[in-house]
């Protein structure tokens, strides 16, 4: 069904490819999982399936891709769309309409579809993907896990051969994540739909792939083969297949299932030893905080009655469904909303009666969409005016950057940047000022393991330093990682407010991989086990 034979493809203005002598072929009806690191040429790899690289991105593609027998130098994405789905990264980026029925429709409209046609499809899509409530909802007004959910269902509609997806899951929560993977998996095993995509998250989707193609960058020859394969030698693997390479597993396992069945020995390596306690070394005064607080959108009510404090020292993590108003909750504290009732207090002012450049100094946010907040035309521009605007010495925001995304060169213009680069860039403009509460809306999407540990890193000596920090995620490996209280919102209220171990191990939708593996037992991160287990060999020495 699509096939690369010797491709490489190199952008205007670079010395290397950024995806060298590919050769790679996948069969109809497969379900082929692409991984590698932030900026390794996932993204680029997708793009070509469809003609966008080199059509519409420019730059130099050699060699040949060819999908359903045609051939993409030949063919551009608008002769390919009966045959080839694509979703981006950003699903806002690609909307055309205002709503959600619309938005699924607009696509059979282009391809000159029956009236009553599109309306079955429609219906379909809508029980699909859970989005029947919100049909007639402006897409302006939908949380990023429910844009992403109708950008997928608007490519399926048109019912292409091909789908290709960047990131699906990135801003979806866990439960909507397995749905619609499970969907994708139905489409591909029953209706034999050709389904490539990439995705940082390996946790949610390494078992249902039937084939990996791991990009390593730099011009570096692709890998791809059997999931177990390739993971046993990538250096990007979910918790899972951490988990096994610590207890020594072979084969390794994909699932948690898999890991379950296997791990009487590892239980018995554990017992009487005590997971490491995932809280706060030290609690300072209270930075910030909402009280009875109600907002909405309108007629829309989204928070209702939200009392929540933040501390120095504290990570806490803000997880919930789509929708359920986390984003809504950061934009207040930041002062992006005025509150209907309640109060909100950060650093002793109410954040929407202040100025910008007061408060910068009080809180930063880093949205879900990063890209809001550049506008410079290199990436040295963009570090340069964040040190002006700051206060800071020259240098700060680059070294914060060159910590987070290491190698990415200052004259590269932000909008080319992938889109964990982009995000990385943003965390560290707003890290600059150093402000004493940090928000961060979905921090992870774009990151890969390797750059996700090390804002992990930055975040636990933010908070050693004394920072308050609260992050808006679905992510929950990261909370496992690096939280130290969660805070669960459904339906714009708090139904729980705890410790790490207290609120996700019980959880079967926020429960990280490890944790549903070794159940009852509250270990949370393959770090942790492999930590105890350490600690024990290094008892048990001569």
């Amino acid at each position: 069904m699509i096939e690369f034979h010797d491709v490489s493809i190199t952008f205007a203005g670079e010395t290397e490819p950024v995806l060298n002598h590919v050769n790679l072929t996948i069969d109809e009806g497969e379900l082929c999982l692409v991984v590698g690191r932030t900026g390794s040429g996932k993204t680029t790899l997708l793009r070509a399936i469809n003609g966008l690289v080199p059509h519409f991105s420019g730059g130099t593609l050699t060699g040949r891709v060819v999908v359903d027998g045609r051939d993409t130098r030949d063919h551009r994405p608008r002769d390919l769309a009966e045959v080839v789905g694509f979703v981006g990264q950003d699903p806002l980026a690609g909307f055309v309409t205002d709503t959600v029925e619309d938005e699924l429709a607009y696509g059979m409209e282009s391809l000159g579809l029956a009236p009553d046609v599109m309306r079955k499809r429609v219906e379909e899509t809508l029980d699909l993907l859970g989005l029947a409530d919100l049909r007639q909802r402006p897409l302006a007004t939908l949380s990023g896990g429910q844009q992403q959910r109708v950008a997928i269902g608007a490519v399926l509609t048109t019912h292409p051969r091909v789908l290709v997806l960047d990131e699906p899951t990135s801003a979806l929560d866990p439960l909507a994540a397995e749905e619609v993977l499970a969907t994708l998996q139905r489409l591909v095993h029953d209706l034999g739909l050709t389904v490539v995509l990439a995705e940082h998250r390996l946790e949610r989707v390494v078992q249902y792939a039937d084939r990996v193609v791991y990009v390593p960058g730099e011009a570096r020859a692709v890998v791809d083969g059997a999931p177990q394969d390739v993971l046993d030698r990538s250096p990007i693997a979910p918790p899972v297949v951490e988990l096994g390479r610590v207890a020594g597993w072979r084969p390794l396992p994909l699932s948690v299932r898999d890991a379950r069945r296997r791990t009487a020995a590892l239980r018995a390596q554990l017992t009487g030893l005590t997971p490491p306690a995932h809280a706060a070394n030290h609690v300072g005064d209270v930075v910030a905080g909402v009280q009875d607080l109600v907002t909405g959108y309108g007629r829309l009510p989204v928070l209702k009655g939200v009392s929540v404090s933040l501390a120095q020292g504290e990570v806490v993590a803000l997880m919930g469904r789509n929708g359920a108003g986390k984003s809504t909750l950061l934009r207040t504290l930041v002062g992006m909303r005025r509150p209907e009732s309640g109060s909100v207090d950060v650093g002793g002012h109410r954040p929407a009666q202040l100025r910008p450049a007061a408060l910068l100094r009080l809180v930063g946010l880093v949205p879900q969409v990063p890209g809001d907040l550049l506008y410079e035309s290199t990436v040295a521009r963009e570090c340069t005016q964040a040190d002006r605007d700051a206060g800071v010495p020259a240098g700060t925001t680059a070294g914060l950057f060159e910590r987070l995304s290491p190698g990415v060169p200052g004259d590269q213009h932000p909008r080319d940047l992938s889109e964990g680069q982009r995000l990385t860039l943003v965390l560290a403009i707003v890290l600059a000022a150093g402000p004493p509460l940090l928000l961060l809306d979905e921090p992870t999407r774009g990151l890969d393991y390797t750059a996700k540990h090390r804002l992990v890193e930055i975040l636990r000596d933010l908070a050693a330093s004394g920072h308050a920090v609260m992050l808006a995620t679905h992510d929950v490996e990261l909370v496992a990682e690096v939280a130290t209280r969660v805070v669960v919102l459904a339906d714009g209220e708090v139904v729980a407010d705890g410790p790490v171990a207290d609120v996700v191990v019980s959880s079967p939708a926020f429960a990280p991989q490890v944790a549903k593996i070794l159940a009852p037992s509250p270990w949370l991160t393959p770090t942790d086990v492999a930590v105890a287990l350490a600690g024990v060999t290094a008892v048990s020495r001569p």
